[in-house]
């Protein structure tokens, strides 16, 4: 298959990755995987801005609302299910597209799955025990001590990924960023990166207006839906973890949606240090016009 290829279609929260993705799917009558796992569940709309139900319909997408936040779906399975639809969609189509702002789940795709030692059971428990009486900050300062790195590409509000950065850095005595990137697995298929680049502070201003859309739209009603499955890891992101807090009496409701406006701006920077690693990727601004990105990509 290697007159096939996958093109990758990144860039920070908001920047316009659907819109992009969804036009060129249409000018090269193909369809499009989506590596947002924060898209994978089917409970979770509003506070993960999945495509609207039009632009589904017109374009097929896979990995979209396939599983539910009672499932345990890890990047393991979703390397293994993704390259199957891949090769099977390759059948009949000389492209693909795949979009998405989670940087882990692309690279199981177009570089594979890195390889860890196998870590001793007790020192994840003795760090779940940390986290559960000191905090998530505890945590954070303990992986900025032992991982630098790490600390500036890692969703630092997402424990559990802290957690296992934690353990491989602890129990090996090298940072887990280390580990990170060794091993490339040579596809059966090309890819080619497209980078959505933004200025900051109007990508900023899309972010904030984008949270405020969501909350119109009754993302905290979705979240009050999902609060008996609050300890699900599908769950631990931003949108979502804030108004648990403002359901326990810990932030005002004004206080919450700051909040997860400035989390996802803070996502969004690490997206933008997350993709610069991409030395090769065609870097695009989401204003220029479909064909002259095309033109460029093939």
């Amino acid at each position: 298959m290697k007159n096939k290829t996958l093109i990758y279609i990144t860039g920070p929260t908001a920047v316009g990755k659907s819109k992009l993705s969804i036009s060129l799917a249409k000018k090269l009558k193909t369809e499009i995987i989506s590596s947002d796992s924060r898209q994978f569940y089917k409970e979770m709309s509003i506070g993960t801005s999945v495509p609207s139900t039009y632009d589904l319909n017109e374009i097929k997408h896979y990995f979209i609302q396939h599983k539910s936040v009672l499932e345990n779906y890890s990047l393991g399975d979703f390397e293994k299910d993704c390259i199957h639809k891949i090769k099977e969609k390759f059948n009949n189509h000389d492209y693909l597209i795949m979009t998405g702002g989670s940087g882990m789940y692309a690279d199981s795709i177009l570089f594979g799955l890195d390889k860890f030692p196998e870590i001793d059971k007790k020192i994840r428990i003795e760090l779940n025990d940390a986290f559960n009486k000191k905090g998530i900050k505890y945590l954070q300062k303990m992986l900025k001590k032992n991982d630098s790195d790490y600390y500036l590409k890692v969703d630092l509000n997402n424990h559990q990924r802290i957690i296992r950065a934690l353990e491989v850095s602890l129990f090996t005595n090298k940072p887990f960023s280390s580990f990170l990137g060794k091993k490339k697995i040579n596809r059966s298929f090309k890819s080619k990166i497209v980078t959505l680049e933004k200025n900051r502070n109007d990508l900023y201003d899309t972010i904030n207006k984008r949270v405020d859309l969501m909350i119109k739209n009754g993302l905290e009603n979705e979240v009050k839906n999902l609060e008996k499955y609050r300890t699900k890891n599908s769950l631990q992101t931003v949108g979502y973890k804030e108004f648990f807090d403002f359901f326990d009496g810990n932030l005002s409701r004004n206080q919450t949606i700051l909040k997860i406006k400035k989390n996802s701006r803070n996502y969004a920077k690490k997206q933008i240090t997350w993709n610069k690693k991409y030395y090769d990727a065609i870097k695009i601004s989401p204003e220029m016009p479909t064909n002259k990105i095309l033109n460029l990509i093939i």
